[in-house]
């Protein structure tokens, strides 16, 4: 590739959900050879990135164990588009709040590389707002001061001007500041701030550790030790912080913490589902399609010959007509062959591929799959199952005790790692959510046991057996086998 090509974007992520990102932002980050990602962005949004882009994680935050030196992140910057990439830089936030993003972009102009900056919302103004605290109101403050709690080169790494902002009306926001949070007090009311002046220590966005205290000048420093907050948090100190204009429009699921097991494109479309009644995701066990050699070539299946191609996934439709396009067969002779599928998700996939569903239950299960088959499929046509190696045997034994079965496993699923993310949020997850039995088998080998504090949530029957087996608890089973009939099962238990 030509060098010549690579240029580099730094891009806010904003503070909170992966929606809160710019549209600019979003559409860089779906076009990207190369995303540089830091700490604090919702890792939902590194599920837009092209499949054929790479993604480094450079992280670098104070007093983190493996945070990254700002000299190698900016040295990864120059590399990547001197190899005539487009990089994408994703920075929680705003890159030119405390980001940093000043001096990685001069790092980049210095080296010749082409750069842009594509702002964020700062948490300095959304983590106040999220937790109902204006940064400026009418008759309470008409300015605000974003401030940082480490500065370098004084002596207690608060900035030596601080006596004059105490002096100031308006609203103070400190960014960093939590573990210097009674200096910081101490300093202003020192100042001549009164040790009445409201003031807020808050944790949101994507901290793994959410918190909101309130209280004074004078004890918020001992009601936030008591609250044990956690980093990262802003400090909100002025009149502003006793407003609590919290929104009376609050999501359902506001607060809820769900982790999602499965497949990519099905945790991705649980979180599109959960996301919006005010769930937080994550993913607590991610399974990778890894394909398996076939034993047949697939053109075998166009011969002219009626027979019935059954799909129990959409990913196994979709690696179906991969394989199919891979060895080039012209899809015009699948023209006798009829087309049955396990439920509503599975046939839309297949109506992607230019394929009407023949067949599909009125019961999106294995059981009624198979009874379906057995009532329409004459006996002298072929049936061919198309899925995963780990699917279930009874639709298999089901059908070949009277009818001519072959079982083809186009695919297996396999764990990916586990990140060290994943099991800090398990250890806070309301609910637990399952799409199928191997990935209870997977999720389960990874991490032991079933945390005590989450409630576990199964698509189906065959999913909620495979969990009891190995856990004493009672699982929520979705009404219907589908990311809507897991969703309402949530909501339904939660609100109730």
């Amino acid at each position: 590739m030509d060098h010549m090509g690579g240029k580099v974007y730094l891009v806010g992520a904003g503070c909170g959900t992966a929606d809160l990102i710019t549209l600019r932002g979003l559409r860089l980050l779906q076009n990207c050879d190369v995303v540089i990602y830091d700490d604090l962005i919702d890792k939902a949004l590194l599920r837009e990135v092209p499949d054929h882009a790479q993604v480094i994680y450079m992280g670098k935050r104070q007093g983190v164990k493996h945070s990254a030196r700002q000299e190698d992140i900016c040295a990864k910057l120059v590399q990547c588009a001197q190899e005539g990439k487009m990089v994408v830089r994703l920075k929680g936030g705003d890159p030119f709040v405390f980001g940093r993003g000043g001096e990685e972009l001069m790092a980049l102009e210095a080296a010749g590389v082409p750069c842009q900056v594509v702002p964020g919302i700062t948490s300095a103004l959304a983590i106040p707002a999220m937790a109902g605290i204006p940064a400026t109101h009418r008759g309470l403050s008409r300015s605000v001061h974003i401030v940082t709690a480490h500065t370098a080169d004084t002596g207690d790494g608060l900035p030596e001007y601080l006596d004059d902002l105490a002096r100031l009306p308006g609203t103070l926001v400190f960014l960093m500041g939590l573990s210097r949070l009674e200096q910081i007090a101490q300093r202003l009311m020192a100042a001549g701030k009164p040790g009445n002046t409201p003031a807020a220590v808050l944790s949101g966005g994507n901290s793994p550790h959410p918190a909101a205290v309130r209280g004074t000048l004078a004890d918020i420093g001992e009601k936030t030790r008591a609250a044990n907050v956690q980093p990262p948090a802003v400090i909100v100190v002025g009149e502003v912080a006793g407003l609590d204009l919290s929104s009376p429009m609050a999501a359902p699921l506001e607060g809820v913490t769900v982790g999602l097991s499965g497949s990519e494109p099905m945790t991705k479309k649980l979180s599109a589902a959960l996301e919006p009644l005010g769930a937080r995701t994550f993913i607590a066990q991610q399974s990778v399609i890894q394909e398996l050699p076939l034993p047949i070539k697939l053109d075998s299946l166009c011969d002219g010959n009626p027979r019935w191609l059954v799909f129990t996934s959409a990913n196994g439709v979709k690696e179906f007509f991969r394989r199919l396009k891979s060895e080039r067969v012209d899809l015009r002779r699948l023209w006798p062959c009829r087309f049955a599928v396990i439920g509503a998700a599975t046939g839309k996939a297949l109506s992607a591929q230019g394929f009407r569903a023949d067949l599909c239950p009125e019961t999106y299960t294995t059981a009624a799959l198979a009874q379906a088959l057995l009532d329409t499929v004459p006996p002298q046509e072929d049936i061919v199952l198309l899925r995963s190696r780990l699917g279930s045997d009874e639709l298999f034994q089901t059908l070949s005790a009277s009818r001519t079965v072959r079982d083809i496993h186009l695919y297996d699923a396999v764990p990916a790692p586990l990140t060290e993310e994943a099991g800090e949020w398990l250890e806070r997850a309301d609910y637990l959510v399952f799409t199928s039995a191997g990935g209870v088998k997977m999720f389960l080998e990874q991490q032991g046991c079933v945390p005590p504090q989450a409630q576990c949530v199964c698509i189906g029957e065959v999913t909620a057996a495979a969990l009891t087996r190995n856990w004493d608890g009672t699982p929520i089973l979705a009404q219907s086998t589908s990311v809507e009939g897991i969703a309402a099962a949530i909501l339904s238990h939660h609100t109730a």
